[in-house]
């Protein structure tokens, strides 16, 4: 069960907030502010340098913990300032040539896509969509038709910005391993949200952020990549962190997964990161993944209820990101009238999954991403807003 009351005192500003906007940036708990705030007060006492170390063992304890977080081993983890990095230091790193297919899902996020292209413009590589079946999450038999012998990688984005589709990364991984092609699952939008075994999902690479339902701190983020892959990859950019100098003509990459780090990084943030991590284990992934989906379907039964509500969400169980229209009203606009109303939600614009948009026709869209720590009244707030902007 998880204590609702010690976590909200945990996170103040629900008190004054009905915070739905953490597919954005959740509303990071007490114990991360307070881990980061006391590394800054050590670094103007003591420092920057010397703060670090004297913090050495805490900080290396993050990739603990954030290997537990997805069962993976510390030394296949990488932190990095942000999941856009972390995915493109381990999508930049694999070689691509003239006619290698890249194979994709249509609800692909923009950042990742436009690297697709820009690859395929330097290299002649070949971006191809997979289709997705009836209840919009990517289609499986389909993607088992598009195998062969050119398919270099398999990059999917497990959880979309928008739509709350969640796509089927196990069944994905079963084929990639089957036919021994890399797999690269965007999970910015699923680590925090719901349980993440990358043993499991059989993913080769992982990419996440800190900022969205893990709760942690803007600027981080970090890489998971498979130990038995990792010796195969050697990233875009290196320094003598990722590869240190060994002779006036050789360097040597790193044998763990900090090969796609560099030497320069903000402890604070990192100690927040770790913090964050810690507290989702604590209540534990089950737990959270199972509040949210009910806070999600509490708010899809809610709006479909009301007059003009259009729900534009996928997939045969979506997740905690709730995506709707509302006749009369552009998204802009229904987000600052609920501020006004001292709820907090958020909009997606159509660029950020093209594809799926075109496809599906969509104008930019409400979205609204419960979490664990908000309660049924809340959700039911926003849902008398809306009722209330409705035409009678």
């Amino acid at each position: 069960m998880i204590d609702i009351d010690r976590i909200r005192a945990d996170t103040p500003a629900v008190a004054r907030l009905a915070y739905l906007h953490n597919a954005g940036a959740a509303l990071m708990p007490t114990a991360v502010v307070a881990a980061m705030k006391q590394h800054i007060d050590l670094e103007s006492e003591i420092g920057g340098y010397a703060a670090a170390d004297r913090q050495a063992d805490r900080l290396e304890a993050v990739y603990g913990s954030v290997a537990r977080l997805v069962n993976a081993a510390p030394d296949e983890i990488a932190l990095m300032e942000n999941a856009t990095v972390a995915w493109q230091m381990a999508f930049y790193a694999l070689p691509f040539r003239n006619g290698d297919r890249i194979l994709t899902a249509e609800a692909e996020y923009a950042a990742n896509y436009v690297a697709f292209l820009q690859v395929a413009k330097r290299t002649g590589a070949v971006i191809d969509v997979v289709p997705s079946d009836a209840s919009g999450e990517l289609d499986i038999e389909a993607l088992e038709r598009m195998i062969d012998e050119r398919v270099k990688l398999i990059a999917i984005t497990w959880v979309p910005t928008n739509g709350g589709l969640v796509n089927p990364a196990a069944a994905v991984g079963k084929i990639a391993r089957a036919h021994n092609i890399p797999y690269l699952l965007d999970a910015c939008q699923a680590v925090g949200q719901m349980e993440v075994d990358v043993e499991a999902i059989g993913c080769d690479m992982l990419s996440a952020t800190g900022r969205k339902f893990l709760r942690g701190p803007r600027g981080t983020g970090f890489l998971y990549v498979r130990r038995a892959l990792l010796q195969q990859l050697e990233p875009p950019m290196i320094d003598h962190f990722a590869a240190p100098w060994v002779s006036r003509d050789e360097y040597r990459l790193r044998d763990d997964a900090r090969r796609f780090e560099t030497w320069e990084n903000n402890y604070a943030a990192r100690l927040g990161l770790g913090a964050a991590v810690e507290y989702a284990l604590d209540i534990g992934l089950g737990p959270i993944e199972q509040r949210c989906r009910m806070l999600a379907d509490r708010l899809r039964s809610g709006l479909a209820s009301i007059r003009g509500v259009t729900l534009r969400d996928l997939g045969r169980t979506p997740g905690s990101i709730v995506s709707f229209t509302m006749e009369g009203y552009e998204a802009d606009a229904i987000v600052r009238s609920a501020a006004a109303a001292s709820i907090t939600i958020g909009a997606s614009d159509p660029s950020s999954t093209r594809i799926d948009a075109e496809i599906r026709a969509l104008p930019p869209v409400v979205r609204a991403s419960p979490h664990y720590y908000n309660m049924e009244a809340e959700i039911d707030r926003l849902i008398a807003h809306l009722a209330g902007l409705a035409p009678q």
